[in-house]
């Protein structure tokens, strides 16, 4: 018998099926109107098409667990269609459409440790470590003594991702990357 989730359960990364597909839970917000019946509005994204709809479910409806599992798994390269990725224990390798992985994909870099998704046997969506490192292949040159204003400039990354970064930082320099914000942490040192 399948688990069931009450909507009390409601909470951001919820895993439920609906009509067939897996959908995890992006936002939620409990609605007691002044009269009716109180209701759950809630925004769920699919983890095949990466799709997202609105959803409103009656308080005390239930919803369907999806039949998910996790991997861990090391990221090995893309072929401009889909990531390829590898199970360090038993070398099966694995690809995901690159559209279904958009946010996470820019924060990829080779041999990156990661946990892949996998609903019905099939991977299905990647969860990036906390941080990663990654080398700023260009940016302005930096300024020297300009840290107090708290201006950014644009930095490329070696993964390939652009993000804000304070203007001392310069060409070369590693740097520590919050992967759930995509915003720069601190400078890495050598």
């Amino acid at each position: 018998m399948a688990l069931k989730y009450d909507t009390s359960d409601f909470r951001n990364g919820l895993k439920i099926e609906l009509d067939n597909a897996p959908y995890v839970m992006t936002y939620f917000q409990f609605v007691k109107p002044g009269k009716g019946t109180a209701f759950t509005r809630t925004k769920l994204k699919n983890m095949l098409t990466g799709s997202v709809i609105e959803r409103t479910f009656r308080t005390g409806e239930k919803v369907e667990a999806a039949e998910v599992e996790d991997q861990p798994m090391e990221y090995l390269y893309d072929d401009g269609e889909f990531y390829h990725f590898m199970n360090t224990e038993t070398f099966d390798q694995v690809q995901i459409l690159g559209s279904v992985i958009a946010d996470e994909a820019r924060l990829l870099t080779e041999n990156l440790k990661v946990t892949v998704l996998f609903y019905k046997g099939r991977a299905v969506s990647v969860t990036l470590p906390p941080f990663i490192q990654s080398e700023v292949v260009y940016t302005e040159p930096g300024q020297k003594g300009n840290t107090a204003t708290g201006a950014t400039k644009a930095a490329e990354l070696a993964c390939g991702a652009t993000i804000q970064v304070p203007l001392f930082v310069n060409q070369g320099e590693t740097l520590k990357v919050d992967t759930r914000t995509g915003e720069y942490v601190s400078r890495v040192k050598n």
